[in-house]
């Protein structure tokens, strides 16, 4: 009885997968801001009980979250580099792309100020008192949108900090957050990360509200015509929740310690 029985099931779990009766996995590439803030663990369930997907999150930088789609790696991906973005939909790789969401970047770093930066509304002539007091800058150093950001930064600024003065660390934001405040350092970072991770590093904002801190998201859907194994319908699926009504909703009622972190942007199609 046994022995029919394991030959029923074997039978059944065989038919149910080429059928598609089994829960769709959808591969999304996305930023660490996204993730290590806490709104996709807000929103995706949302999302997966309406549509019956599982979204599986691989967490990078935007550079690496980009390379993962252009190579079929994900199906679609949410990042927040808007030339890098630009580039891959010209370059055919992805297809569809929307506005989501926007929130700002900022200068953090320890509350003794070394810089004496605190309170400047320039990033760039904050960059370069930096650099002319000789205090020490944590880069990401992962070509993230913030990686991105922070060298055009610099560039723009004609300086950059030499020696011990400047540790590329090559991580996430929470792990860079968490190192500059234990080198009493400055750092560039998303205003939802540094919430998030305000009270166990005691890094304090030194730099807000210059325009060019403006920080959009875009989601994007991997091109089927280049990779023809991609959950394109899932992808669509995805985008069309979280550009809608209630997908736009649920990102503005995201709170951490009743803060509002990001924004919605998504025109309505």
């Amino acid at each position: 009885m046994k022995k029919l029985l394991h030959i029923i099931l074997a039978a059944t779990l065989s038919w149910i997968a080429p059928h598609g009766l089994a829960q769709q996995v959808l591969k999304l590439s996305t930023t660490t801001s996204t993730d290590n803030s806490g709104l996709l663990n807000y929103l995706l369930p949302a999302f997966e009980a309406q549509s019956g997907l599982k979204v599986h999150v691989i967490s990078v930088g935007t550079g690496k979250a980009l390379e993962l789609a252009k190579n079929g790696d994900v199906d679609v991906t949410l990042v927040h580099a808007r030339p890098a973005e630009d580039q891959f939909v010209a370059q055919g790789y992805g297809v569809e792309r929307r506005d989501v969401m926007y929130n700002d970047f900022i200068v953090v770093g320890p509350d003794s100020d070394p810089a004496g930066i605190r309170g400047m509304k320039n990033v760039l002539e904050a960059f370069r008192k930096i650099v002319q007091t000789k205090a020490r800058f944590i880069s990401r150093g992962d070509n993230s949108g913030t990686d991105q950001m922070e060298q055009r930064y610099w560039k723009e600024a004609g300086v950059k900090p030499e020696g011990a003065a400047y540790v590329s660390a090559g991580l996430g934001m929470g792990e860079v957050l968490t190192m500059a405040a234990e080198l009493q350092a400055y750092t560039l970072t998303d205003r939802a990360t540094y919430t998030t991770y305000k009270a166990r590093t005691g890094l304090a904002i030194a730099v807000e509200g210059d325009p060019s801190m403006f920080n959009p998201y875009g989601i994007i859907a991997v091109n089927p015509s280049s990779h023809k194994d991609v959950n394109f319908s899932g992808a669509m699926q995805l985008i069309r929740w979280i550009t809608s009504e209630a997908g736009q909703q649920r990102i503005a009622s995201f709170r951490v310690n009743g803060q509002q972190l990001f924004f919605p942007s998504a025109k309505q199609q």
